[in-house]
C-alpha cells in the first residue's frame, strides 16, 4: 500500500489531497517521530523515523495528523480480504504489505492489475504491485515504480535494474554487514553477486556470505507463510523530557503494561516472559526479564512485575524511554471473568526469579509503530 497510513486519513478528510501531510504523534517540541509522511511532504525531505522537529524545518507547511491505528487495522483487513480473493496462499507481513501467489493465474499481470483495481474501487486507496518468480523480488519490484505502480522483475533483468544499488538493499545487509562488504570494495548489489565466494566466505562467515550472495543474484527460495503467530507484544513511549521521577516512570510502565494486555486480549495469546526496557541518555538502552511459571496476560501481573523490575533497576542517568513486553507467546482461550487466583499470585514469588539485565548499547530512536512503505 502506497503511504498507508496517510491514504486511510486522505479517506476522511479528501480536502487534503496534493498537499504535505505528515501521521505522527507528539509535536515539534517534543520527541515525537513521523510515523509516515505524503509522497508530497517527502519531496522536502520528511519520511519516516524523522524526528518530528526535523520535519517541520523541512516542511512547515505540512499538515500534522495524529496516528489512528485501529482505524488502519480495520482498513488493512478489509485489503487483505480482497488479496484473499485472488489466491489462497496470502503471507501477510504488515498492516500495509503482502505477498499473493499468482502462480496458478495463466494471466498473472492481468490478475495484479484486477486487484489494484479492486482495491482502488471498494476502499479508494492505492497498491504497488511487483509481480516476480519469488519474494525477494517481488518484494523489490514493488518499490520500483510506487505510487501506484506495477512492475515485473525477473532474475535475468535485476542487475539492470538495481544492480547499481547499494548492496543494503538485499535483506540481511544491514549497517554492520554493509560496512565489512565495504571493507572489501562491495558496495552495490552487482558487486555482491559477482563477489569471490572465498573473499565473502571470510568476511562474513559460509553460510551468511554464501546466501547474500545468492539474494544478489535474485535466488529465493522461501515458500510463503501464510500463518504467522506472534512472538511477543509490547509498548514502549518517548518521554518529552528526561525523566528522573520514580512514580512517574512507574505509572508509565502501567500505563503501557495494561496497553499490552488489552492487546493479548484481543488477540488471544498470554505469554511467560515479561520484560522492562529503559533507555537512558543519551542512547544507552537496557532491558530486565522474568519469567513466570504460567502465561499470563492479567493485567494486574504485568504490571507488578514490571514495577518490580523497575524497583530493581538504578538508572545512573535521567530516563529518555520506557517500554514494557509479555513475549514467549502462545494462543489461549478468552478471559471470562476475574483471573483465577493462582495466576494473580505469578509476581508475587521470588523476585530474582531468571532476571537478567543487559546493556543492548546506543541504539537509534524508532517509532512505535510503522509502515513498510519505503520512504526517500
Amino acid at each position: 500500500m502506497d503511504a498507508f497510513y496517510v491514504s486511510v486519513e486522505l479517506l476522511r478528510r479528501p480536502e487534503l489531497r496534493g498537499k504535505p501531510v505528515i501521521v505522527a504523534n507528539g509535536t515539534p517540541e517534543s520527541r515525537g517521530v513521523v510515523t509516515t509522511a505524503s509522497y508530497e511532504a517527502r519531496k522536502f525531505g520528511v519520511h519516516s523515523a524523522l524526528p518530528m522537529a526535523i520535519a517541520v524545518r523541512r516542511c512547515p507547511q505540512a499538515i500534522r495528523i495524529p496516528t489512528d491505528m485501529a482505524r488502519y487495522r480495520e482498513v488493512s483487513t478489509q485489503v487483505m480480504e480482497i488479496l484473499r480473493g485472488y489466491s489462497h496462499t496470502v503471507e501477510v507481513v504488515g498492516v500495509d504489505e503482502a505477498y499473493v501467489d499468482l502462480s496458478g493465474s495463466m494471466v498473472p499481470t492481468a490478475r495484479a492489475r484486477e486487484l489494484k483495481r479492486e482495491v482502488r474501487e471498494k476502499i479508494g486507496i492505492v497498491c504497488s504491485v511487483g509481480l516476480a518468480p519469488n519474494k525477494l523480488l517481488a518484494k523489490i519490484a514493488s518499490d520500483l515504480e510506487k505510487p501506484d505502480g506495477l512492475c515485473t522483475l525477473t532474475r535475468e533483468d535485476m542487475h539492470e535494474r538495481v544492480g547499481h544499488r547499494p548492496a543494503k538493499l538485499i535483506p540481511g545487509v544491514g549497517p554492520k554487514t554493509a560496512e565489512r562488504l565495504s571493507r572489501i570494495g562491495i558496495g552495490t548489489v552487482a558487486e555482491l553477486a559477482n563477489a569471490d565466494p572465498e573473499v565473502l566466505r571470510n568476511a562474513l562467515g559460509p553460510s551468511h556470505g554464501a546466501g547474500l550472495r545468492a539474494l544478489a543474484n535474485g535466488v529465493d527460495g522461501r515458500a510463503l507463510v501464510t500463518d504467522r503467530k506472534p512472538k511477543s507484544e509490547s509498548r514502549e513511549t518517548t518521554f518529552a523530557r528526561d525523566v528522573t521521577d520514580r512514580d512517574e516512570l512507574a505509572s508509565t510502565m502501567e500505563r503501557l503494561g495494561r496497553d499490552v494486555c488489552e492487546g493479548l486480549e484481543k488477540s488471544g495469546y498470554a505469554g511467560r516472559t515479561i520484560t522492562m526496557k529503559i533507555r537512558l541518555r543519551p542512547f544507552k538502552t537496557y532491558t530486565r526479564s522474568r519469567t513466570l511459571p504460567a502465561r499470563t496476560r492479567d493485567p494486574a501481573v504485568v504490571c507488578r512485575v514490571g514495577r518490580e523490575l523497575l524497583e530493581r533497576f538504578d538508572p545512573t542517568a535521567p530516563v529518555r524511554l520506557i517500554g514494557v513486553g509479555v513475549a514467549g507467546l502462545a494462543p489461549t482461550a478468552p478471559r471470562r471473568g476475574p483471573p483465577a487466583p493462582e495466576q494473580s499470585q505469578l509476581a508475587l514469588g521470588d523476585p530474582g526469579r531468571r532476571t537478567r539485565l543487559e546493556a543492548e548499547g546506543p541504539t537509534e530512536v524508532t517509532p512505535a509503530a510503522s509502515e513498510g512503505d519505503p520512504v526517500g
